[in-house]
């Protein structure tokens, strides 16, 4: 399955916004334009269809329908997310909107679902009517009643955000009884459960490509600690002494963990991956690569892949298509989201000559940025 088009109504920074999806993603755009709540709609249905999940759970994760709501709202509009998803020769469109009623409690406004055109559900239905505090969960969530789209649900959950934070993984035993941190919290933990064969096969591809990025970096390998069992990488230096010498998590570099957890998330064979900035601490040379790895492991995995970034050198790739960039242009009346080959101006920088860095980058750009030169004067 894939998403191959979304569209978001009041979604936070989106008063109203509508984009196709490609097989990879780049979300390009200004600080505080919603690069990331445009990922999040994507861990919202991950969220409504997840054990522990469901539309309750999710909307008080984000802080309650109030905040989720654009700002950029007329009145108290519903919020409201459609996503069109390709299967095979199948397709499959969900749709949830939702509002809160005077006691500020979250309730379906509608729940669709369509195959290939047909009305699979349609809520509110008269069971709704007869008991509307039915509309408190969607049936997404419902396994006693989603078996018509069991197969959606399961997709959904299939969904991964990544977002690493070094700090967490260094301090494995902040992990313990976590799952699926979208920080990494519980990153090593993950690797531990993953089957033996699997779990070798990664780290020695993983361990070939840090060979490449990490200067002396000879071998990684996964142990846990006799006291508690807490499962530790260990990563093994050339050094002047014969055998070279050996670090824990608590002694790699922000880099080292990002990518290590970076290269561990692209070679699931799950659902679509989202990707919070991937080059913070990277190296501009590895970053510039990310891009054709990415492709690469598609081929063979056939997983989706979502970028944000404010990188240019992750976009210098001559690869990269401009229907696979999505520029996010804030506005009075909301953030607006199109492709870049959309845009006229991006065309015709590149039929000039310009990398697609340098075509966004002016888009991107706040207008008075030489004023922060001018901080701390009196």
């Amino acid at each position: 399955m894939r998403i191959r088009r979304i569209a978001l109504k009041n979604w936070m920074n989106f008063a109203s916004a509508e984009a196709d999806i490609q097989d990879r993603v780049f979300l390009v755009g200004p600080n505080a334009s919603g690069k990331s709540n445009f990922l999040d709609a994507f861990r919202f249905l991950r969220d409504l269809a997840s054990t522990g999940g469901g539309l309750q759970e999710a909307i008080r994760r984000r802080g309650g329908v109030t905040a989720i709501r654009c700002l950029a709202a007329r009145r108290q509009s519903d919020v409201a997310i459609s996503v069109t998803i390709e299967d095979g020769a199948k397709s499959w469109v969900y749709e949830v909107s939702f509002h809160q009623d005077s006691r500020r409690r979250p309730l379906v406004r509608t729940e669709r679902v369509r195959r290939d055109g047909d009305t699979v559900l349609d809520r509110p239905d008269k069971d709704d009517e007869a008991d509307p505090a039915r509309l408190t969960q969607t049936y997404l969530e419902q396994v006693n009643v989603n078996a018509p789209f069991r197969e959606l649900a399961s997709f959904f959950t299939s969904i991964r955000y990544l977002h690493i934070v070094p700090q967490l993984i260094r301090e494995p035993e902040r992990s313990v009884g976590h799952t699926n941190d979208p920080f990494g919290g519980d990153f090593l933990e993950l690797v531990a459960r993953t089957p033996a064969a699997t779990q070798r096969a990664r780290l020695k591809r993983i361990q070939e490509a840090l060979r490449v990025a990490v200067p002396n970096l000879d071998e990684i390998r996964l142990d846990r600690d006799d006291a508690r069992g807490t499962p530790h990488l260990r990563g093994k230096y050339l050094h002047w002494r014969p055998r070279g010498a050996w670090q824990s998590e608590r002694q790699f570099s922000d880099g080292t963990l990002r990518l290590l957890g970076l290269l561990w998330a692209v070679l699931d064979k799950g659902g679509p991956l989202l990707l919070e900035e991937p080059e913070l601490s990277l190296h501009p040379a590895i970053v510039r690569v990310l891009p054709q790895m990415f492709a690469r492991v598609q081929r063979k995995t056939g997983r989706q892949i979502f970028v944000s970034t404010h990188s240019p050198d992750l976009l210098v790739d001559g690869g990269i298509g401009l229907d696979e960039v999505l520029l996010l242009r804030p506005t009075q009346e909301g953030t607006a989201v199109s492709p870049a080959s959309a845009n006229r101006e991006i065309v015709e920088l590149l039929d000039g000559g310009l990398t697609l860095a340098d075509a966004l980058v002016p888009h991107t750009r706040p207008e008075r940025v030489e004023q922060l030169t001018l901080f701390g004067e009196t």
